[in-house]
């Protein structure tokens, strides 16, 4: 009976901190954002020009997309409803409440700790829409996210919060506060390809949910950050979450994903190696395995040096590009491109309802960001992972072609963020190292690695 009491204290408590976060970061969602006319904005390898008189466009959040829009000329309005399709179409992924309780804690939440595997999570996301989808996909409802003037996102959340009281002391599940326009989704006359299309969109998001099941969702990343000493509730570096989603993947039953791979570059005398013979690029396999190459690497010391700037702008302008882990002290964000000197953002920092996405036609639209965040380079922590996608051995080559050129023009030191070197590791092969027992995902020089990683990264909240 007491551990009956403890165990709804600990509900009642999580109710509360999830009801916190979430007033906490929803501000975010309706500050405006501000986009130069004058320069070009990149998201993940495309490029868009907002240029007319002018200094500067505000984009607010894209759900009350009305009026703000009327004042810009048609040139450009087309330009800005093609980045905000684009925008709206990658896969968001945040904070969630109530989901089923993670197995060994009595969390059903993930407020407050779970933001670097989110951002993880939507960086595999990417990758994977790229694999399934191509780099071309629109969702087809982007634009079409109700209109939610007459009540902010703050005084949604104001409504949780007194939902979620009254809910926590009646033992009452909290009622979801979802829209019912995913319905209109299902009267739209369809090809085959937007049929086939869709479908992997959902799939895709249903790979991300947040059930034990789920290939790549909260609890089983959580399981397998377990092998490197990680529990719910701990702080992930973008490091770790790297490995954590090669294992992942690598685990991964649904035959959907055998063909797809996650390769983590090595750490070799300060440098990061990327073994361009590993066994996913193999000559007899090239055209079957898809790889997502990760590369943990650090800006700088305690602050981000100013010099990698080119850099990391370089990367996101690529179109193998599936995005950065990374953020600034204490918050991470999912960077996905740029304009000038800032880095353009998705926050998983909003707190939303669980959703069951094993239901038929479950409702899409927390799952796309409805607003982009721009934050300053100088502001970015220097720890982060930068991620890949490479459909075949030519992808491949064509991707370490041109970051050498990258790294070659933007770095002023002898010492490059990492190289691309030929021949195999010597240390062990990350993308296909054998089990060595059923329970002991991670090899001994792995933990090793995962808690060096832990020990060396921020504190993310």
């Amino acid at each position: 009976m007491e551990a009956t009491g403890t165990d709804e204290v600990e509900k009642i408590k999580s109710k509360f901190m999830s009801a916190w976060h979430n007033m906490k970061y929803s501000w975010v969602l309706k500050t405006k954002t501000y986009f130069s006319r004058n320069s070009p904005v990149f998201l993940l390898g495309k490029c868009y020009h907002f240029k007319s008189d002018g200094m500067y466009i505000t984009l607010t959040s894209f759900q009350s997309y009305g009026s703000s829009f009327d004042q810009i000329n048609t040139e450009i309005s087309g330009n800005v409803e093609e980045f905000r399709k684009d925008f709206i179409s990658r896969i968001w992924l945040t904070y969630r409440e109530e989901f089923p309780q993670i197995k060994g804690s009595a969390l059903t939440t993930d407020c407050g700790w779970g933001c670097t595997l989110r951002t993880g999570q939507m960086l595999l996301a990417q990758g994977l829409m790229l694999h399934f989808l191509g780099r071309a996909w629109i969702w087809p409802d982007a634009l079409d996210f109700e209109n939610s003037d007459s009540e902010s996102w703050t005084t949604h959340t104001v409504k949780k919060l007194t939902a979620s009281f009254e809910a926590s002391l009646t033992a009452e599940r909290e009622p979801k506060i979802l829209s019912n326009h995913h319905k209109g989704s299902l009267k739209r006359n369809c090809s085959d390809r937007e049929m086939r299309n869709e479908v992997y969109h959902r799939k895709i998001i249903s790979w991300f949910g947040d059930s034990p099941l789920a290939a790549f969702g909260l609890h089983q990343l959580i399981e397998y950050g377990k092998k490197s000493g990680k529990t719910a509730g701990d702080w992930y570096g973008p490091a770790v979450v790297a490995h954590i989603l090669r294992k992942a993947v690598e685990e991964a039953r649904d035959p959907e994903l055998q063909g797809v791979t996650v390769y983590v570059a090595q750490d070799c005398t300060g440098k990061h190696v990327i073994d361009r013979q590993c066994s996913f690029m193999d000559s007899e396999k090239a055209d079957t395995k898809a790889v997502i190459i990760l590369v943990p690497v650090r800006l700088g010391g305690e602050r981000t040096n100013m010099d990698y700037l080119e850099f990391v702008k370089g990367i996101l302008s690529l179109e193998y590009c599936v995005g950065i882990i990374g953020g600034k002290p204490k918050q991470s964000y999912y960077f996905a491109g740029f304009q000038d000197d800032s880095l353009i953002y998705m926050d998983p920092h909003y707190c939303q309802s669980f959703v069951d996405v094993s239901i038929k036609d479950f409702p899409l639209e927390s799952f796309h960001c409805p607003s982009p965040k721009k934050m300053s380079f100088k502001k970015m922590d220097p720890s982060c992972t930068i991620g890949f996608y490479c459909r075949n051995v030519q992808d491949f080559e064509k991707v370490s072609e041109e970051i050498t050129k990258m790294l070659k023009s933007s770095s002023k030191e002898k010492y490059p963020l990492f190289t691309f070197v030929k021949g195999h590791s010597r240390d062990y092969d990350f993308a296909s190292s054998p089990l060595r027992e059923e329970n002991d995902l991670f090899s001994e020089e792995e933990k090793k690695r995962l808690k060096r990683f832990s020990t060396e990264e921020f504190v993310l909240l």
